[in-house]
Order: C-alpha cells, then sequence, then structure tokens
C-alpha cells in the first residue's frame, strides 16, 4: 500500500482526489532509501567535519601560533573551509536526504533516475573534497560563500541543476499525486534560484586552472555578491529548510500542517521579497544608497513571511505539545524553528541603517550567522536525522538517552556560543566609535578593542565543545544503529493509480460568503481569490509552477539589478585611479589567495569613528579595476583601504615575519612562508592580461615583458627593505609583491593627475647592464617608496 502523506490542511482529501475520465490503472513501485541512507550518512560525516574545522578556527584566533605558522593551517585559509563545510557539505546533505526522502513519498513515486541519483551523490562529494583540498592551499575567489574556483563552480553547477535539479523535475512530472504538496513548492524554489545565483555570482574570465576574475568589479562586484550571498542563506539554508520542516514535523507531530492559507502566503512572499534584502549587507559603502535603501525596505517586509512560516511550524504542534516533553526529535524541532524565529526577527533588525552602522564588521554578525546555522539548520537536520535514520535502518535507535544527551548538550553549547559572540560584538561596537570630550578615540589603538574580546573568544571555544560533542553523539549513536540493522533490508511494494491525462477538475465553483451582502462586486471577487482555489490549479502543474517560480525570483532581481549595471552614474570615475601595476597584481592576487579578506575589510564608511581611526572615506570610482572587491564583512584586524604608505616595506615585511614584533598582542599568525618562497614572475602574465580584457588599460611593456616589469618594481622596494635594515634579496620572495599592493591600496584618490604631455621626450639611450636604480627611473616610477610618503603626507 502507498504511504499516507501529511495532508496541505483540513478538507484537503476532498480536493485532491484525482477525478480523471481515463481508465484508473493501478500501478506497482519501491522508493529509493539506498540514495537517502548515503546523503544521511554523509551529512552526519560531513556535519562533524564541519564543526570539528569550526573549532578549530576558533582556537586559532586565541591561539594564532599553535600550527608554527603552517600556511594551509592558518585561521584566513581555513575560515572558508569551515564556512564550506557546514553550509554546502553537512547542510547541503541533509537537503538531499530530506528531499530525497520526502519527494519519492509526496509523488508517491521512485526518484525517476537511480543513475543520476547515484551522480548526483557522487558528484556532489567530489565538489565538497576539491573544496577541502583547494581552499587550504590558498586557491580562492575570496568571495563569501563562494570561494570555489571556476573549474569546480562549473561542476557544481552541472551536478545541481542537470543531474539534482533533472532528476527532480522529472519526477514531479512522472508522479501518481495529483497536487504538489507545500514541501515541494520549497524544494523547487531552491533548484531553481540557487541554480541562478550560482551561475550568475560566478561569471569569470580564466587565467589559470586555479584562477579566475570576475566580470564584474568594484560596486558592481560587491553588489553581485551579495545578492548571491544573502540569498544563498535564503534559498540554501531557508527554503529547502523549511520544505524540511513542512514535511517531517508535522510526520513527527502526527498532526497536519497548520494552515494552508497561510504555507502559500509565506511560500510567494518569501520567494519574492527575499530576493530584494542583499544589498542591506553594504549599507554606508560605496554602493548607490538608493539600492542600500531598497535592501533595508525590503529585509523590513521580510518579517512578516518569515514569522508566518515560523507560527505555521509552531502552531502544526497543536494539540501535540504533551509530546514535546518526552520526543526528542520534536525537541530539536521546537528549537529549530525557535532559532528560525529568532534570526529572522534579528535579520530585519539589523538591516536597519543605524543598527547596520554599529554591528557592521563586528562579531555580532558572526554570532547572527552562528544561530542560524547551529539553532536553525543544526537542530533541523538533528530532528530529521533522528526521525529518519530508525525507519532507513529498519530497527530501532540505539540510545534514545543519547539522543537527549545531544539535544541537551547542543542547546547548551549554542548559548554558550553565540552568547559570548553577541557581547563581543557590543563591546567592538561601543569601543570604535567611543570618543572623549575633545573628540578623539579612546581607542585609537585597534589591537587594544581585539584584546578586550578575547576572553569571550574562548567562552566560544567552550561551546563549540559541547556542540561538537553533540555530532559525535550523533555520529555514534547513528553508527552503533546501522550496525544494528536486518541482514537485507525490506523494500515495499506500493501501489497508486497513475495520474490521468486529461484532469477534470470537478472541485465546486466557489462562491464568496458575502455574496448576499451588500457589497461591491470586486469585494465579492477578492473574498473568492483568497480562498486560493487558484493556487490548487498551479499545485496540479509542476513545470507551470517552477516558471512562476523563476519569473518571481527573476523578476525581483532585475527590479536591483537593471539600474546598478546600467546607470554609469552610480559609479563616477575618478581620473587618478589607474589600474595595478603587474606586481602590485600579483600581490593582491596573494593577499586574496590567503583569505586576508577575512580579517582585514578595505571599506571606510562616511562615520565619523572610521574617518578619524582610517582616514578619508572609500568612493565608488576606487574599486573599477578591483576583481574581486575586498569590502570585507569583518575586522578582526585594522581596515586597510587607506594602507598605502602608512608604514615603510620594511615594517611590512617584519610584520609577516612576526606580527608581535610591531604589534604587541596581535592575533594575526605570522606569514614566514610569503619571506621564505621564491616569486615566480613569469607566473604573473596571465593575469595581467586578463585584467587588460576586462578593460584595465596597460602599455604593451606591461603586457608583452610583464616578469621584468614586475622584477623591476621589485627592485626597487627590496632596495627600501635593505635601506631600513632588511635582509638583501627580498625581491626574489613573494612577500615583495604583497609588499607592493599593500603600499599601492588607497592611494590613488589622493595622486594628482598628470599634465597632457605636448612633445614627446626623447628617451635616453639604455646602457647595456645599467641597475634599473637611475635617477629618471625613480622619479618616474609612482611606485617606489618615496612616492608613496609623500602621497600619505598629501593625506
Amino acid at each position: 500500500m502507498a504511504t499516507g502523506t501529511p495532508t496541505n490542511g483540513p478538507g484537503d482529501a476532498a480536493l485532491s482526489s484525482d477525478s480523471g475520465t481515463e481508465e484508473v490503472r493501478l500501478e506497482q513501485f519501491q522508493y529509493d532509501d539506498g540514495i537517502v541512507r548515503l546523503f544521511a550518512t554523509a551529512t552526519i560525516v560531513w556535519g562533524i567535519v564541519a564543526t570539528l574545522v569550526g573549532l578549530i578556527v576558533a582556537v586559532l584566533l586565541v591561539l594564532p601560533s599553535i600550527t608554527g605558522g603552517l600556511p594551509w593551517f592558518s585561521f584566513a585559509r581555513l575560515r572558508p573551509l569551515h564556512t564550506n563545510a557546514a553550509i554546502f557539505a553537512f547542510a547541503g546533505n541533509g537537503i538531499f536526504a530530506a528531499v530525497y526522502y520526502s519527494t519519492q513519498r509526496l509523488c508517491k513515486a521512485r526518484m525517476w533516475s537511480d543513475v543520476l541519483s547515484r551522480m548526483h551523490f557522487w558528484g556532489w562529494q567530489l565538489v565538497i573534497v576539491s573544496a577541502a583540498i583547494t581552499l587550504p592551499l590558498g586557491i580562492t575567489q575570496s568571495r563569501e560563500y563562494a570561494e570555489l574556483e571556476w573549474p569546480i563552480d562549473i561542476l557544481i553547477a552541472v551536478v545541481w541543476l542537470f543531474i539534482f535539479g533533472g532528476n527532480f523535475l522529472m519526477t514531479l512530472i512522472k508522479r501518481r499525486e495529483r497536487h504538489m504538496y507545500v514541501a515541494l513548492w520549497f524544494y523547487i524554489a531552491t533548484i531553481v534560484t540557487v541554480a541562478l545565483l550560482h551561475v550568475f555570482n560566478n561569471l569569470v574570465i580564466p587565467a589559470g586552472w586555479f584562477k579566475g576574475y570576475s566580470i564584474y568589479a568594484g560596486v558592481q562586484d560587491a553588489f553581485m555578491q551579495w545578492w548571491y550571498g544573502h540569498n544563498a542563506v535564503a534559498f540554501f539554508l531557508t527554503t529547502p529548510f523549511l520544505g524540511l520542516m513542512y514535511y517531517f514535523l508535522p510526520k513527527a507531530a502526527e498532526r497536519p500542517v497548520f494552515s494552508y492559507k497561510l504555507s502559500i502566503i509565506h511560500f510567494w512572499s518569501l520567494v519574492f521579497i527575499y530576493i530584494w534584502a542583499g544589498p542591506h549587507h553594504l549599507h554606508y559603502t560605496a554602493l548607490p544608497e538608493w539600492a542600500s535603501t531598497i535592501g533595508m525596505l525590503f529585509s523590513l517586509m521580510l518579517w512578516m513571511p518569515s514569522w508566518g512560516g515560523m507560527i505555521n511550524g509552531l502552531l502544526t504542534l497543536r494539540g501535540a505539545w504533551h509530546k514535546v516533553a518526552a520526543d526528542p526529535v520534536l525537541k530539536f524541532f521546537v528549537v529549530g524553528v525557535t532559532f528560525y524565529g529568532m534570526s529572522t526577527f534579528e535579520g530585519p533588525m539589523l538591516s536597519i541603517k543605524s543598527i547596520n552602522a554599529f554591528t557592521h564588521y563586528t562579531d555580532w554578525t558572526i554570532a547572527h550567522v552562528h544561530a542560524g546555522a547551529l539553532g536553525w539548520n543544526g537542530f533541523m537536520v538533528f530532528g530529521m536525522l533522528y526521525w529518519m535514520l530508525p525507519r532507513l535502518f529498519q530497527t530501532k535507535m540505539w540510545s534514545e538517552k543519547l539522543v537527549s544527551l545531544h539535544f541537551w548538550t547542543g542547546t547548551i553549547g549554542i548559548l554558550l556560543y553565540i552568547i559570548p559572540i553577541y557581547a563581543a560584538g557590543l563591546m567592538q561596537g561601543w569601543m570604535w566609535r567611543a570618543m572623549d570630550d575633545t573628540g578623539h578615540l579612546m581607542y585609537p589603538d585597534f589591537i587594544e578593542t581585539t584584546q578586550s574580546i578575547v576572553p569571550l573568544w574562548w567562552l566560544r571555544v567552550v561551546g563549540g565543545v559541547l556542540y561538537v560533542s553533540g555530532m559525535l553523539m550523533l555520529g555514534l549513536n547513528a553508527m552503533m544503529t546501522w550496525m544494528g540493522r536486518p541482514a537485507e533490508y525490506e523494500n515495499p511494494v506500493h501501489t497508486a493509480p497513475r495520474l490521468s491525462k486529461s484532469y477534470v477538475d470537478h472541485t465546486p465553483t466557489p462562491t464568496s460568503p458575502i455574496d448576499d451582502a451588500p457589497v461591491l462586486e470586486l469585494g465579492k471577487k477578492v473574498s473568492i481569490w483568497s480562498q486560493m482555489g487558484w493556487h490548487r490549479r498551479w499545485e496540479r502543474l509542476p513545470v507551470r509552477f517552477t516558471v512562476f517560480t523563476t519569473i518571481a525570483v527573476v523578476v525581483a532581481t532585475l527590479f536591483e539589478v537593471i539600474p546598478t549595471f546600467l546607470i554609469r552614474s552610480n559609479v563616477p570615475t575618478i581620473a587618478t585611479v589607474k589600474p595595478y601595476t603587474p606586481l602590485e597584481l600579483a600581490g593582491r592576487h596573494i593577499f586574496v589567495s590567503e583569505g586576508c579578506y577575512n580579517c582585514h575589510s578595505q571599506m571606510i564608511r562616511p562615520i565619523v569613528s572610521e574617518t578619524k581611526r582610517y582616514g578619508e572615506y572609500s568612493k565608488p570610482g576606487e574599486f573599477i579595476y578591483d576583481r574581486p572587491f575586498q569590502w570585507g564583512s569583518r575586522r578582526i584586524g585594522p581596515d586597510l583601504a587607506r594602507e598605502g604608505g602608512k608604514q615603510s616595506s620594511f615594517w611590512h615585511w617584519t610584520h609577516f615575519e612576526n606580527p608581535e614584533n610591531v604589534s604587541p598582542g596581535s592575533v594575526m599568525p605570522a606569514y614566514g612562508h610569503l619571506l621564505t618562497e621564491d616569486m615566480n614572475y613569469d607566473a604573473i602574465a596571465p593575469h595581467v592580461k586578463v585584467a587588460a580584457y576586462l578593460g584595465a588599460e596597460y602599455t604593451e611593456e606591461d603586457l608583452n615583458n610583464t616578469a621584468e616589469v614586475a622584477y623591476k618594481q621589485a627592485e626597487y622596494i627590496a632596495a627600501d627593505i635593505v635601506a631600513q635594515g632588511g635582509p638583501a634579496k627580498a625581491y626574489e620572495k613573494q612577500a615583495i609583491a604583497l609588499i607592493a599592493y599593500l603600499q599601492r591600496v588607497g592611494v590613488d584618490l589622493f595622486a594628482t593627475e598628470e599634465p597632457a604631455a605636448t612633445e614627446e621626450p626623447a628617451a635616453p639611450e639604455a646602457v647595456e647592464g645599467e641597475e634599473a636604480e637611475t635617477t629618471e627611473e625613480v622619479a618616474d616610477g609612482d611606485f617606489t617608496p618615496e612616492a608613496s610618503s609623500e602621497d600619505a603626507a598629501a593625506k
């Protein structure tokens, strides 16, 4: 017999009856639970890995030298590995386990293709392993949640859209249940929107197998990144989990969803509104004001549909609250949905400009993210797994007590994790902007603010230990349950009628309850429309439903994207802003590879405390050659937007060697490998050629003799380091390129535009073997230490 599925609401059974005129033909089928077992196992394994790496990252913040300076174990390289593992490995596999289990039962059909199901599983694991290898090696785009380089991005697109999406959509088309249940709507929105976000955010021009440059630059790149980043949260960490909630919570509670109408309102408002809200991540930056304001308004509106979903979930437990006290599965779901409500209250609140000005770049954002990831995503996955594992392994859970212990350990772990980080965010916000009676910063040294929150970071480590312990309990319980499985799984045969091709809807024509009332006809039509019979028709048409969902997402996106990319006045250019020299471009590549954006922003907001601390606020036109943008989202170290010329090149060299030598109390790890690994000047040319292809103006000399041009600039900087007591032959090392880049950051705004030449001066004859340190070359090179110092003085 076919298994029952939760209904959409009262009266659903009568409305969903199939009234086809063709002869009803019963078909037999079996569900593919093997693929669900694979994804469930991967969820647990990657969940342990992701949280363990997160714990290591938390420890590295308080003990930065514990790894002895090994580059692939630095905080900045491991942090994106942690976020990618948590989002795409743990949550991703959890999503797929939920989709493959519930879709088959909601459609009364086996997945369309077993081959595609297995290709999806192994293809996705290949993506994860590729990320686990490349990110510690410094192969990254440095764009949050989109760090993976272009070959892996192509693999993701193929696996997600064509293999997973194709298999899912064909299963919907071949289903034996006429109406699509609400969970399937959220799965559709997830597949469509994530594909759209991923493809358009990752359009790059390759500069080699492990490097690609975004087709967007500066402001556009930031806008596109946070259109992606915010909606990755929306459509990877929210909509599929709402689908999960709508299926598994009613199953566990043995109650139908509270309100079918609320589900419809929740779904469509979320799909349409969420996509607008991304710009609130860029308040007070160089993003145009109108885009930022729209982001805030839609973020505030998002509060209502989000809480609609939370209410629908919690009220599904009406009449079943007594079960919550005894059933750990329901406990996980209740806490998960509660964290969803908390996060979706906090998100709109943080989008308010005045609040955002205070919290942005602080640890408050980190606490907010982890409340959602650990509480909402984590606990929903745990609840689902504990409900599903006995059914998948066809035996009892090995230890119910261990399930309860996991619940309490995880709950306490979350609280111990996020509460200190909220406190740290508050402290940072106050200390960064605190001024004395004379109008001077009370804490002018950034490091003072960092040192103040280190004890709170230690408390977070304790919370992380508890949360990881809970993950290990899940792993042990799952393994022992699996070991108690039967010798051979039962594979029951289900029976259901095939859907007729010519469906005749016998649903009575809706009438308005106010037909006899003295109101306008319009009011009666609105009354009928609000009964949402029209949506019942959509639920019978998966392709049309998918198209409508796509249109909603695309239209909402275009309202924002088109003006940003077409109105040139939104990004006024600055004549003195020039492309990076080849050596600076190579240094920027190293900056990106080392993940420096994880700690240092490059965006001074027009806020008094920031301009006092860092200098002139950032202008949109300063970033037209920045691919990718480096505005950051968090400040563990000071902002670098005006770093050029602030410190000597030897200071930077010493800083990389041991940060505490020049910044006592620094939590930055040493980057000694940059001082020992040789610079490959021949590898710079592809970067310059791609930058030129994307619009940067380079001379023929830069393009054809890239290595020589870069080497010459390196010699100037190395000579400056030697003059200040540094080591010889520094030009051979990678640090020299990074120093060149840092000395260039933010200086163009204050440069003087060179007057147009009236007559081409005669070039002096080159003397064979002559060193580059001639008076003329020093005078002409705006990258010299002397020139940088002058720029700094001009500021």
